[in-house]
């Protein structure tokens, strides 16, 4: 038993040395005394009596890996490999499927594939649950375990089983990437600057407003009137990108608090003087996808009524992660603190609410034949047109102004085969393109009717 005393001595160290001697009550002391020699005692049991050899360092890994995740899906110990991976997450490189996952009762759930990726090109969705790798299931694996395997060398091949609301398991096979996150790409569309931010990584920040440069200069002498920034399908990321983000378009006035355990803990991130767009008008577009930082964004525009929100209920994440470093072992990843928008809200489990709620939906127009129309011009006895336009050119109509437009779900949502019908065509919807994304078309008119109520003004 030199074993089990070498590691309960160890673990009572730590715990002495980490806790003041007033801030603990003997008994308490005592008893978690008592917990830490019960955890020795199974830590031998399982060394000498498990049917196969075990490694001590994988136990003591596990052990500290259930500690933390019982906490909360975001808490975890990383090993020095996956403490590596995470910093690589972080600027913007690795190799892998290019998928933002959580956990959620035993399976990996998919938060968000990131564009452009070989996950995104798969067409996996946000709300998918990953039940097998390689044939293999997932329950019973950590978090971290599952993004290992995951995660490989370039050009190798997985097999992910999918299950999806409506749809029956299905496999999904994938070849690894070199995944190289742009973190914002940029277009115009006519007079509106499109921008679209798919993480919060190291140069998110650089990256905005050089795109934001490029789309001034791109619009010339006639600046963009306004712009919709696509936050969909975000799974979030560092919280100093987000802030500095959102600092980009609000003038003064807080962005987010951040409250810990204790309140002298507490603080506060305030917006930088500067608007990069000089006060046009916003869109931003959320989704069950945007997370964490996405929700920091948008839920500071949203207070400071700097940006309409536009879309569907955020995801609710509102916690903050620290990544603790271990000296030798790795790091762990702790829940330290939840953040609030600027009017002290907090949106943990509850998410950003759009200002406009706008389903993704497919637009098909309602066609009626010529002689169902109806017009002026078809009125017994109207007055002719003084320009000398007959009758015959109106009643022959314009399909882009006579037909009814309607937006509708896609599939029949009544059926089984029109649930997953639907799925495979919001998979199928290009994010960006007003032809196929009706949310940002509907974005496009906003700030289209906005750009026209503005110029009104300004004439009169």
């Amino acid at each position: 038993m030199i074993r089990k005393t070498l590691i309960v001595t160890g673990a009572l160290a730590f715990l002495a040395a980490s806790l003041p001697f007033d801030s603990v009550h003997a008994a308490e002391r005592k008893e978690s005394y008592k917990l830490l020699d019960l955890f020795g005692d199974v830590f031998e049991r399982v060394r000498q009596e498990y049917v196969d050899p075990v490694n001590d360092e994988e136990l003591i890994e596990a052990a500290l890996n259930g500690m933390l995740t019982s906490l909360d899906p975001h808490s975890g110990y990383l090993n020095p490999k996956n403490s590596r991976d995470m910093d690589i997450n972080t600027k913007g490189e690795f190799g892998g499927l290019g998928i933002e996952v959580t956990m959620e009762n035993g399976w990996v759930k998919v938060v968000s594939p990131i564009d452009d990726t070989p996950a995104f090109r798969a067409g996996i969705q946000p709300g998918d649950f990953i039940t097998h790798i390689d044939g293999e299931p997932v329950q019973g694996l950590t978090l971290s375990d599952a993004v290992d395997h995951m995660r490989g060398p370039p050009n190798t091949d997985i097999k992910l089983t999918v299950r999806r609301s409506h749809v029956e398991p299905f496999d999904v096979k994938l070849t690894r990437a070199v995944i190289k996150i742009q973190t914002v790409r940029s277009h115009l569309e006519g007079t509106i600057g499109y921008v679209r931010i798919t993480q919060f990584a190291q140069t998110t920040d650089t990256d905005l407003k050089r795109n934001i440069a490029q789309l001034k200069k791109d619009a010339g002498a006639k600046q963009p009137v306004g712009y919709v920034i696509d936050l969909r399908n975000n799974p979030g990321g560092l919280l100093d990108q987000a802030i500095a983000v959102s600092g980009d378009f609000i003038e003064k006035g807080e962005i987010v608090s951040t409250r810990s355990r204790r309140p002298e803990d507490t603080q506060r991130y305030f917006a930088h003087a500067g608007d990069l767009t000089d006060g046009a008008p916003l869109v931003v577009l959320i989704n069950d996808g945007s997370a964490s930082a996405s929700e920091i964004v948008a839920g500071a525009l949203q207070d400071h009524h700097r940006a309409v929100i536009m879309g569907t209920r955020s995801f609710g994440k509102g916690s903050v992660q620290t990544l603790i470093p271990l000296p030798g072992h790795g790091s762990m990843r702790l829940t330290t603190a939840r953040y609030f928008t600027p009017s002290g809200r907090s949106i943990q489990a509850v998410g950003i609410e759009p200002d406009i709620k706008v389903l993704q939906s497919k637009v098909q127009p309602i066609s009626l034949p010529d002689n169902e129309r109806r017009s002026e011009s078809k009125l017994r006895g109207s007055l002719p047109n003084p320009d000398g336009k007959g009758k015959a050119d109106g009643a022959k109509g314009r399909d882009d102004q006579a037909a009814s437009v309607a937006p509708a779900e896609p599939g029949d949502a009544s059926t089984e085969s029109g649930k997953a019908a639907g799925a495979a065509a919001l998979a199928a919807i290009k994010l960006g393109d007003p032809a196929q994304d009706y949310q940002m078309a509907r974005a496009l008119d906003l700030l289209r009717g906005v750009s026209l109520y503005r110029s009104s003004s300004a004439a009169n």
